[in-house]
């Protein structure tokens, strides 16, 4: 009998040696992504939701989020809760699904859920204190600061009686939780435990934040319209939300009819499905018109610098990726200095950026002896304002005729697009040329075989094989065109007004003003982030299916 059971013992303590080596291996990169990723996204959520200018006050709901989006505000929060709580639904019903083979498995349900009960409950109790510790200064304004006092203060949070009673709950919860877990190890099949586990403590999760959210819509909804009618106005903030939402769901389901349509061209269906598509669009779009009512109480300064930011990204973006695949070709040719000339479009994206947008501005600068417009004297045009030309290209160009709204971006900002091409083309450059080199040359072979000229070999091998790369590059200078600050800001004048003002700027202004408004800054931080991400997601969806990879 003790033979038997010694081996087992070994077996158990390799296993239980491995796994604590591995998670000790994986603790510092967890506390990292903690501490620099999951706390400061749920830190600056939570300080969106209160009265935050230098310390934190009272609880305001979604105040900050309407402010910026207007009525479109409540849309999104009512979409975001009921994501939310169709992601808890397919979460629980992919556990149903793996458990009704193996009734078994459902026990790890309980466990699941009491963990994501004490989760909820240390973030509770975490965000009672917070506040607490962060007034400790307002608690001793008057006082003579010590060190002493100060610690002592600190430590008094900690026993304040909400954040005692926070606490009681936490230690009830976890201890439930910790107890499930072991009654589950010790009667439960342990084939999967932790994908159940997980699974049942995310939808725990996505279901109590869903929710949270939808009843804090719905209260901050009917808060709302109750005020406008004691002004004696309407406030239609449920049509709003019902066409949009058709609208969305409309044009949806045309992009959904619209593929099944293109691969059924030979059915006779056809024509009913194209038929579907068009009268989806057109209700979509007649639906998609409640949007400018919904925004029409947005922050005026938050619209124009997300046009301003959209306008800085739609131009940039071909501009960056045309010059560098164009450079890429070339340098990828069999030609002397090739090395060089790689270091050479390489250089400004390592330059620091304070240098170049410096060197930039001097070259654009709105004097007359300035090289920008040496150069255009020198064809004949008369000198531009550069840096301080707020009016639109277009405008310039062909005259007042041309409205504001079709003007194009204003001058001064051209200038920070050719800067930012010229920064990134470089990097992009490296990227095509990585991209290049793993294309098998006994495609061209092939290719020049069967007739095939420069252009036709570039149209039908380079551009397909060079699909990954491309879309790489597409979205990470999508995402760093949004995301631009330091060479706007360096290279800003106040000249330009609000035309080189992105979103970004805006948020910097708002949060290092005189007076600033952290919860509103950090509201508008979470606008730029979920717009980041649908504009990822779509890109995903739609250039994503078009990548080629071999």
């Amino acid at each position: 009998m003790l033979e038997q059971r010694a081996p087992f013992t070994v077996r158990r303590r390799r296993v239980l040696l491995e796994n604590l080596t591995a998670w000790l291996f994986l603790a510092p990169a967890g506390a990292i992504i903690f501490l620099f990723g999951i706390f400061p996204v749920t830190f600056a959520f939570f300080v969106s939701l209160h009265r935050w200018r230098r310390f934190p006050d009272d609880f305001r709901g979604l105040d900050s989020y309407v402010k910026a989006m207007g009525n479109f505000g409540y849309v999104v929060f009512f979409w975001l809760s009921l994501a939310l709580l169709l992601l808890a639904a397919y979460t629980f019903w992919r556990l149903w699904r793996d458990c009704r083979d193996a009734p078994g498995r459902a026990g790890w349900i309980l466990p699941g859920v009491a963990g994501a009960g004490a989760l909820i409950a240390l973030f509770n109790w975490f965000f009672t204190l917070l506040p607490v510790v962060l007034n400790v200064p307002v608690r001793l304004r008057g006082q003579e600061m010590t060190r002493d006092l100060f610690i002592g203060e600190f430590f008094a949070s900690f026993r304040f009686e909400a954040v005692l009673a926070a606490a009681d709950v936490l230690w009830t919860l976890l201890l439930l939780f910790v107890l499930a877990l072991l009654l589950a190890r010790r009667f439960l099949p342990g084939a999967e435990a932790l994908r159940l586990l997980l699974l049942a403590t995310g939808a725990a999760l996505a279901l109590t934040a869903g929710a949270l959210l939808l009843q804090l819509t719905l209260d901050e909804i009917g808060l709302a319209i109750a005020g406008a009618q004691e002004d004696g106005l309407e406030l239609p903030v449920w049509s709003q939300i019902i066409l949009i939402s058709a609208g969305a769901g409309l044009l949806g389901a045309a992009l959904w009819l619209w593929q099944g349509a293109l691969g059924d061209y030979m059915d006779g269906r056809f024509a009913g499905r194209v038929l579907l598509v068009v009268l989806a669009v057109i209700g979509a779009v007649l639906l998609i018109v409640q949007l400018p009512q919904a925004l029409a109480e947005a922050d005026d300064d938050m619209l124009q610098g997300f046009s301003v930011t959209v306008m800085y990204s739609f131009f940039s973006v071909p501009l960056q990726l045309t010059l560098g695949l164009g450079l890429a070709v070339l340098l990828f040719q069999e030609i002397r200095g090739k090395s060089f000339f790689r270091m050479l479009y390489f250089l400004p994206y390592i330059t620091p950026f304070v240098a170049t947008s410096t060197v930039f501005s001097l070259l654009f600068s709105h004097r007359s002896a300035s090289p920008a417009n040496q150069f255009l004297g020198l064809l004949g045009i008369e000198s531009q304002n550069w840096l301080l030309e707020p009016t639109g290209v277009l405008r310039l160009i062909f005259g007042e005729q041309v409205p504001v709204a079709l003007a194009g971006p204003g001058l001064a900002l051209v200038v920070i697009i050719f800067y930012n091409v010229w920064v990134y083309a470089g990097y992009s450059t490296v990227i095509f040329l990585a991209g290049l080199g793993n294309i098998p040359a006994t495609l061209y072979e092939a290719a020049r075989i069967d007739g095939a000229t420069g252009w036709k070999q570039f149209r039908h091998v380079t551009l397909p094989l060079l699909s990954p790369t491309t879309f790489f590059l597409i979205l990470i200078a999508t995402i760093g065109t949004f995301q631009a600050f330091t060479q706007i800001f360096l290279m800003r004048r106040p000249g330009a007004f609000k035309a080189v003002d992105t979103i970004n700027i805006y948020i910097y202004e708002e949060i290092q003003s005189g007076n600033p408004n952290y919860a509103y800054g950090s509201a508008m931080a979470f606008v730029l982030f979920a717009v980041i991400l649908v504009l990822t997601l779509i890109q995903n969806r739609i250039a994503g299916r078009r990548v080629f990879y071999g």
